[in-house]
């Protein structure tokens, strides 16, 4: 079992709720595109960065959603760790690959993260992929990721603010389907799925393309509480 307390937070998840339709196939569509789209990742690098420094050179870190691997993975390996990327997206994990050869990818769903065997980790980030589940999703995959970390180990977060909950928006010529919370509830279920939150910044984001919409993003820089 790879979880470091013991517990499989997915256990008692129906799985046959889960359902990814629509959400590799345009990841897959548009990765070769991604980085043109969302340039300038100032909150995202500041985070990774954050979280290089809470963790001893050469660290096992996990990086959740990894997409193209830039700025993140490339970022954690520049400062001596040792990345673990999963991605949901083949594509993502083929230009991950490309990107960062020196970092681990793995075509992966988080939720099959505990019974993946690649952990535990030092540190996690998760950088807008917990957008992509629904909100009854959110907190089992949070309480994964405390599971997965070493005590006291830091978590990396970033998220939109949106008050909604596996709403489909147009997303480059596809529809994804997204979840979110304003910023009370999301510090809220943080806390509750077993983090300390130990700083916080947001960020007003325009992508370079028309289709996709402004958004706020939030960058929690959060610990795993023992």
């Amino acid at each position: 079992m790879s979880s470091t307390d013991g517990q499989q937070a997915y256990a008692d998840y129906d799985r046959t709720t889960i359902d990814r339709t629509g959400q590799v196939e345009a990841f897959d569509a548009i990765g070769d595109r991604y980085d043109e789209v969302f340039p300038h990742k100032e909150g995202q690098t500041a985070a990774g960065a954050w979280l290089a420094e809470q963790l001893p050179a050469g660290s096992r870190v996990l990086d959740v959603g990894c997409g193209t691997g830039v700025p993140t993975a490339r970022q954690l390996v520049a400062a001596g760790h040792r990345v673990v990327g999963i991605d949901f997206s083949p594509t993502m994990v083929k230009i991950s690959r490309e990107n960062v050869p020196d970092a681990e990818f793995h075509q992966m769903d988080l939720a099959d993260l505990e019974s993946g065997g690649l952990g535990p980790f030092d540190g996690a980030t998760a950088f807008f992929s917990l957008l992509m589940l629904p909100r009854a999703e959110i907190p089992v995959a949070l309480r994964m990721l405390h599971g997965q970390l070493k005590p006291g180990g830091p978590l990396a977060l970033g998220m939109v603010e949106a008050d909604v909950d596996d709403f489909g928006i147009p997303f480059l010529g596809n529809t994804i389907r997204v979840s979110g919370y304003l910023r009370d509830e999301l510090r809220q279920v943080v806390r509750d799925a077993g983090f300390e939150i130990a700083g916080e910044e947001s960020f007003a984001y325009a992508p370079a393309s028309t289709d996709v919409s402004p958004e706020i993003q939030i960058f929690l820089n959060c610990r795993r509480r023992p």
